[in-house]
C-alpha cells in the first residue's frame, strides 16, 4: 500500500479537529482529517452544550458559522435550576435571552461544521495506532487497516486517550474520584412528565452528601442525565449495566434518602450508561516538539465541572489555525506562538473544573453552590 503524503493532518474529528480545520480553510489552507468512527452518523454526539461568548462563539467567528450557529440554539436551554437532595428548588434562573453562554446540541453543532468543510476533508474509518518522528517536522501516522501516512504538521485532536499525544508528553489522565452514571429519559413531556417539570427548560443541579444529579433538557424533548458518584475507580465493575433493572438498583440504593422525585430520573430512564471522569494533570504542558502539537482533550482533558471542555477544543482549533495562517512558511513559529497561549489558558480552565468538582462533591457542595449561584463573581 503506497504511503501518501498531507502536509496538514489533524487526527480526530471533534469539535476541536473541525474547526481547526475550517479555519484553516477559510484561511485558504487544506488540512484533512481522520477519524476512527465509521461515518459522521455513526454514533449519537452526547448532550446539550453552552458555548460561551469567551472562547466558543470566538472560535465560530473565526470559522465564520456564528450567524448559522445562532440558528441552532436551543431557545429556554440558559434556564438554570439549582436543588438539594430533599427536592427544595434553592436556585431557579429564567432564559431572557440575554445570557452569554446559549445551548446547543452537540450534534447539531457538529453537523454544522462538517457541512462547512470541503468534500473529502474528513476520512472516516481510519483508527490511529501510532505515530512516529521522521525528522525535520516530518511524521508518520499507522491506522489500524495497516495503511500509513506522512506529514509535515501534526494535529493531536484525538481525545482524552490520544495516539498523538505520546510524541509530545507521557502523561496520562487519572480518575478524578468521580464517576457518572448516565441516564436517558426520551419524549418526557409525555412519557415521563414528573421528570420534565422537575428539570425545567434547560441546565439542572441537585447537590446533597457528596453527591449530585446533573441534567438538561434536550432540543428534542428528552432528558440528559449524568448522576455522580464518589466511588472508587472499580466500583462501575461491580455493576452489570447490561443488566438495566440490576444496574439502575445500584445506583439508586446509593440515593435511598434522596426525594422520590430525583430517583425517578433513574428509576425511569429507557437507558443507562456507566461513565468515570478523568483529567490530565492540571498545568499539562510538553517542550516545543518540532512538527506536532495537541489541542483539546488531547492536551487538557479535564473534569466536565467548569463547563469548558467543548468551548476550549474548539477555540483551541481556531486558535491553532488563526496561528498557522499568520506564520505563512514557519511551522514552528506558529506552534509556537499557539503553545504559548494555550498552556496558560488550559492551566486555569483544569485549575477551575478541579476546584469545581471539590465543591460540589464535598461536604457543604449545596451550600457553596448555592452562594455561587446568587452571588455572582463575589462568590467565585
Amino acid at each position: 500500500m503506497t504511503t501518501r503524503h498531507f502536509p496538514i493532518v489533524i487526527a480526530g474529528a471533534g469539535l476541536g479537529g473541525l474547526t481547526a480545520a475550517r479555519v484553516l480553510h477559510v484561511n485558504g489552507i487544506e488540512s484533512a482529517i481522520f477519524e476512527l468512527e465509521a461515518s459522521a452518523a455513526a454514533r449519537t454526539q452526547g448532550g446539550m452544550l453552552d458555548i460561551h461568548e469567551t472562547n466558543g462563539q470566538k472560535a465560530l467567528h473565526a470559522a465564520g458559522l456564528h450567524d448559522d450557529f445562532l440558528k441552532i440554539v436551543h431557545d429556554g436551554g440558559q434556564a438554570m435550576r439549582l436543588l438539594g437532595r430533599d427536592g427544595t428548588v434553592h436556585v431557579a434562573e429564567d432564559d431572557d435571552g440575554t445570557g452569554g453562554r446559549p445551548e446547543v446540541d452537540r450534534g447539531d453543532l457538529r453537523d454544522l461544521l462538517l457541512g462547512s468543510l470541503p468534500d473529502g476533508t474528513v476520512h472516516w474509518g481510519r483508527k490511529v495506532t501510532g505515530a512516529r518522528a521522521l525528522g525535520d517536522g516530518r511524521h508518520e501516522v499507522t491506522f489500524a487497516d495497516g495503511s500509513a501516512l506522512t506529514t509535515d504538521l501534526l494535529v493531536g485532536a484525538d481525545g482524552a486517550w490520544s495516539r498523538i499525544r505520546p510524541l509530545v508528553s507521557d502523561a496520562w489522565p487519572a480518575y478524578t474520584g468521580i464517576s457518572f452514571v448516565e441516564t436517558g429519559l426520551f419524549d418526557a413531556d409525555t412519557r415521563h412528565p414528573r421528570s420534565a417539570a422537575l428539570i425545567g427548560g434547560g441546565f439542572f443541579i441537585a447537590l446533597g452528601d457528596e453527591r449530585g444529579v446533573l441534567a438538561h433538557r434536550e432540543s428534542d424533548g428528552s432528558l440528559h442525565v449524568y448522576t455522580a458518584l464518589k466511588v472508587d475507580e472499580g466500583w462501575l465493575d461491580t455493576v452489570d449495566f447490561t443488566d438495566h433493572a440490576a444496574a439502575k438498583a445500584a445506583v439508586l440504593a446509593r440515593f435511598e434518602d434522596w426525594d422520590e422525585s430525583l430517583r425517578g430520573l433513574v428509576a425511569d430512564a429507557e437507558t443507562i450508561t456507566p461513565r468515570r471522569i478523568h483529567a490530565l494533570p492540571v498545568g499539562h504542558r510538553w517542550d516545543r516538539t518540532q512538527g506536532v502539537t495537541l489541542l483539546g482533550d488531547a492536551a487538557h482533558v479535564m473534569s466536565p465541572f467548569a463547563g469548558e471542555g467543548a468551548n476550549l477544543a474548539m477555540f483551541d482549533g481556531a486558535e491553532l489555525a488563526l496561528a498557522i495562517a499568520a506564520h505563512p512558511g514557519d511551522t514552528e513559529a506558529a506552534l509556537a506562538a499557539y503553545e504559548q497561549a494555550l498552556f496558560p489558558r488550559s492551566e486555569a480552565s483544569a485549575a477551575e473544573s478541579a476546584a469545581s468538582l471539590d465543591t460540589m462533591f464535598g461536604e457543604r457542595g449545596l451550600e457553596q453552590m448555592v452562594a455561587f449561584c446568587t452571588s455572582g463573581p463575589a462568590a467565585q
